[in-house]
């Protein structure tokens, strides 16, 4: 199924990889729309999970630390994003447990593979580097989740970065991404906007007041972020009925619940339908969902939002044009009429279907195949040599700042002072700014 660690793939005209990681939802169902994408055009398509290739279950170690770190210690994950940020890249260890990766994606790689498509930053650094070592010697591609373009998401090695947006191409070609190209988000098709019928039959299903304007607050598939606050202040700010979808975080379900929040929502399969029953989306993290609301004609603002991402993504839909930001609870009533009932909403509404204006043969997917099918000259260097003594011990030194993160966050320690030298510490660590002989870049996984 796959090649030696030293051999490069041949091409093939009608076989893509694609490479996610399940952190959150974002990454892997921008990759599964591609790949329904990549289907219907004939494509063949094979789909991993880095995680899944990361030696020793270290990638799902860090992923539930990541997710730790965001309910528990939100000033952590801020710290980690800013310090990357700055740097451009990031620390010894993320590039250590990367580097623990290569082999592994490089032998899962069909050996007729023509070109690999990257939905998450981590695998575009796995796959720059092999391209960059000589050992892929075909296209890369990454498909760009975010409207805000970490550095971490510019990967050398990459041939092409795919945008959805003006906003966040300018953003990756300012982080060095040489060959940007601005082809669309992508969402499912089941996305659409709605008419008057479709809007009373959904809130019928929903058990949803029939006249009431609605506010569906999501906090992605985690269910992060300061949600039962947001929750109480758009109930209390008298503009909306809130409804809120948790995800998979059942507990704090619970607790809307118990705050007295009628409409509360777990995992969603059908949230096509419950956004045709929405007046408006608020959203604390700027990822798929937030896409897929562009497609179903409805009005978004960002509020409440998380570290790192959150913030950043917010800002960029805000430049966009195609999402307000709401700073302050103050906002939130006069900011939502507007949406509901003025001409913001309206805006905004026509700013988020023009996203999906060109045909699919503009699209994202239909640049991959055109990239595959090229026939561009490939510059691969020479095959560096690695030093495995020194990236086995950064590996170790990976597993215990992530065994760390874990317990520590897990046990709650973080809001003691004991808990915040030793998150500090941990932080610390993985800041490139402290750490002059491994400048440059790494990875990290954030998502939706």
């Amino acid at each position: 199924m796959g090649e030696s660690p030293g051999r490069v793939p041949t091409a093939h005209p009608d076989r893509i990889a694609i490479v996610s990681a399940s952190i959150g939802a974002g990454h892997d169902g921008a990759a599964a729309e591609l790949q329904r994408r990549l289907t219907a055009q004939g494509i063949v398509v094979d789909r991993y999970d880095l995680l899944d290739l990361v030696p020793a279950r270290l990638g799902r170690t860090a992923r539930d630390a990541y997710r730790l770190m965001l309910d528990r210690a939100p000033w952590l994950y801020q710290r980690i994003y800013s310090s990357t940020e700055r740097a451009g890249g990031g620390g010894r260890e993320v590039r250590a447990l990367l580097r623990s990766a290569e082999n592994r994606v490089l032998k899962a790689l069909h050996p007729q593979t023509g070109a690999v498509v990257s939905t998450y930053p981590g695998a575009s650094r796995v796959l720059g580097n092999l391209r960059l070592d000589g050992r892929l010697g075909i296209p890369v591609l990454t498909y760009l989740t975010d409207f805000s373009v970490h550095p971490l998401w510019v990967a050398d090695g990459v041939d092409v970065h795919l945008a959805a947006h003006a906003v966040p191409a300018a953003q990756a070609r300012a982080a060095g991404a040489k060959d940007v190209r601005v082809r669309g988000p992508v969402a499912d098709p089941r996305f659409q906007p709605r008419d008057l019928r479709q809007r009373s039959l959904a809130r019928v299903r929903f058990g949803l007041p029939p006249l009431a304007p609605l506010a569906l607050l999501v906090a992605g598939s985690w269910g992060v972020g300061p949600v039962r606050q947001a929750a109480r202040e758009l109930r209390d700010c008298g503009a909306v009925v809130p409804v809120v979808v948790c995800g998979r975080n059942t507990a704090l379900a619970a607790q809307l619940r118990a705050d007295g929040i009628e409409h509360v929502h777990g995992w969603v399969d059908d949230m096509p339908a419950l956004m045709h029953a929405a007046d408006v989306l608020v959203q604390n993290a700027g990822g798929l969902t937030t896409i897929e609301a562009f497609s179903a004609g409805l009005p978004v603002a960002s509020y409440g939002c998380i570290p790192g991402h959150g913030l950043t993504n917010a800002e960029a839909l805000d430049q966009a044009g195609v999402a307000v930001w709401i700073r302050h609870q103050d906002q939130l009533k006069d900011v939502l009429d507007n949406l509901i009932d003025g001409p913001l909403g309206l805006s905004q509404r026509d700013a988020g279907l023009a996203l999906f204006a060109d045909s699919p043969d503009h699209g994202p997917a239909a640049e991959a195949v055109r990239v595959l099918r090229s026939g561009r000259p490939l510059a691969a260097s020479p095959p560096a040599t690695r030093r495995r003594t020194r990236l086995r011990q950064l590996a170790v030194t990976t597993t215990v700042a992530c065994a760390v993160w874990t317990s520590a966050v897990a046990a709650g320690v973080a809001t003691s002072d004991e808990g915040s030298t030793l998150m500090h510490a941990v932080s610390q660590s993985l800041d490139p700014d402290l750490d002059s002989g491994h400048a440059g870049h790494g990875a990290d996984g954030h998502h939706r």
